[in-house]
């Protein structure tokens, strides 16, 4: 059922944003946390393609705002991005190896890090973008990919249970 998907998805969304806010901050490198959610938003973007991507990275970047945020919307339309993006890989490459997700999730990082720089510090006048290149960006990227070598394999499975479990309802001739 389509329904079960939204929920589960709903609850791994919840549970992500929670431990990102609570256990990864207690576990941060000199105040650097891997970001769990743009694990979330890039795996099921690259396993279940464009839209799904993009749909998910909306809702956890509109969490973020809601929670976080200095104006609804923010987060939403960078992750929503991000998703999309990577969705665009669905049909490309296969979702079982893991390295391929580390890749996609160290681009995103690296892009979500200049998005964020360039929207939320650049334009405000702090033009130092080589330090928070190295002392931001660089960090959270190399954190949240060694995230990625533990997390993929259980989003993978949790994604081949939906898939497998999903009904699409009676066949018509």
């Amino acid at each position: 059922m389509r329904i079960r998907r939204k929920i589960v998805l709903f609850l791994l969304l919840l549970v992500c944003f929670i431990v990102q806010g609570t256990f990864l901050k207690v576990i941060a490198i000199g105040s650097i946390s891997p970001n769990l959610i743009l694990i979330f938003v890039v795996s099921f973007g690259f396993m279940r393609g464009k839209k799904e991507g993009m749909f998910v990275g909306f809702f956890c970047g509109l969490l973020i705002d809601i929670f976080y945020g200095s104006m609804i919307g923010f987060y939403a339309l960078i992750y929503m991005y991000i998703g999309f993006g990577n969705g665009f890989l669905y049909k490309i490459f296969f979702d079982e190896d893991v390295k391929v997700p580390m890749v996609l999730v160290a681009g995103s990082d690296i892009a979500y890090g200049v998005l964020v720089y360039g929207l939320q510090f650049m334009l405000r006048g702090r033009l130092d973008f080589f330090s928070y290149l190295q002392h931001i960006i660089l960090p959270e990227m190399v954190y949240t990919v060694l995230l990625t070598a533990v997390l993929y394999r259980p989003l993978y499975r949790l994604n081949r249970w939906l898939t497998e479990n999903e009904w699409e309802g009676p066949k018509l001739p």
